[in-house]
């Protein structure tokens, strides 16, 4: 199965609305844009000064792609109004709301959280967490004691033709999950991967130990992440505490004597902190080249996901994609 093919066909099937609050500085949204909407993988508002966008991108002024500048728009005084309501009971002041507005990220997640757009996508120029605050701030609160987390997906090569996903939970939002945040992440991760592929999800959740090769709080906090998640979900094939070359690596079972679930068959793999994950996803990417896409969140009721600054053209369209397919629920 051609998983990128894969992803565009169901992004195809329930065409959204995707706001890049971007826009109006970076050239690779831009381009990445234009290809998504040609594809017909999502329809996209740009937020930026509409004159100086078709200044810079002339081709903007014959393609359906619907600019908004934040400055001059009608909706501006509705959200200052409604961020105002949403947060005066943290102290914010009016004055306070209409600064917080004059940032395209903040203007853009209102839209999400009004339903003026589908999704968001922010990150090509700016960190994960000026992506994520707003919607932390102003979305979360849709799902009450829903746990937010997020996930990227990497393509790993198998073989020359055998290119599978995976996905690594959490790298870019819980910096130190509690083993019911873990326990959480998982069950997110596992929905998010029934969401979007057709093989079954199988969760590895990792440590530096296999089956009490050592031993640390940490390692205890992996194993009662593991026992929460298995009650749960009994369904789902789990296992941990897991190294990752067991979870993904079938001779690394053999020569390590494990015998569980996991026959190094895993493709959802827990990480015990955001430092792990994020290290594991960046030496995937820039090290061994993989295909890596995402941040993408797991939890809010409409999609805010973050595009890495180094993410290559082909990752900010399939992201574009995932997160269209995500709006359609």
């Amino acid at each position: 199965m051609n998983f990128k093919n894969h992803i565009y066909k169901m992004a195809k099937q329930d065409v959204k609305t995707i706001v890049f609050p971007e826009a109006g500085f970076s050239d690779k949204i831009i381009e990445a844009v234009r290809i998504a909407t040609k594809k017909n993988l999502a329809k996209a508002i740009l937020l930026g000064d509409e004159s100086a966008l078709y200044l810079r991108y002339s081709a903007l002024a014959d393609e359906n792609i619907q600019i908004i500048n934040p400055k001059t728009s009608e909706l501006k005084n509705i959200f200052i109004n409604e961020i105002y309501e949403l947060r005066k009971s943290k102290g914010i002041t009016k004055a306070e709301a209409e600064k917080l507005l004059e940032d395209p990220v903040y203007f853009a997640t209102m839209m999400v959280k009004d339903g003026y757009a589908d999704g968001m996508i922010s990150g090509s120029e700016s960190t994960s967490a000026k992506t994520f605050k707003p919607a932390l701030q102003l979305i979360k609160g849709i799902l009450p004691n829903k746990l937010v987390s997020s996930a990227m997906i990497v393509f790993v090569k198998k073989g020359l033709f055998d290119i599978r996903p995976i996905l690594i939970s959490d790298c870019a939002l819980i910096e130190n999950p509690t083993e019911e945040d873990l326990a959480e992440i998982a069950k997110n991760s596992v929905d998010f991967w029934k969401m979007m592929f057709f093989n079954e999800p199988k969760v590895a959740f990792l440590s530096y130990s296999t089956k009490g090769s050592a031993e640390s709080e940490s390692i205890d906090r992996v194993k009662k992440a593991t026992e929460l998640f298995k009650k749960a979900s009994p369904d789902v094939v789990s296992d941990g505490e897991l190294q990752l070359d067991v979870a993904v690596s079938e001779s690394a079972c053999k020569s390590k004597n494990y015998e569980g679930q996991i026959k190094g068959d895993a493709n959802i793999l827990i990480v015990p902190d955001i430092n792990s994950g994020s290290l594991l996803v960046k030496a995937m990417h820039s090290i061994v080249g993989y295909t890596c896409v995402g941040p993408v969140t797991q939890g809010f009721a409409r999609p805010v996901n973050d595009v890495t600054r180094n993410a290559t053209l082909n990752e900010i369209i399939m992201l574009i994609a995932i997160t269209a397919i995500q709006a359609q629920l």
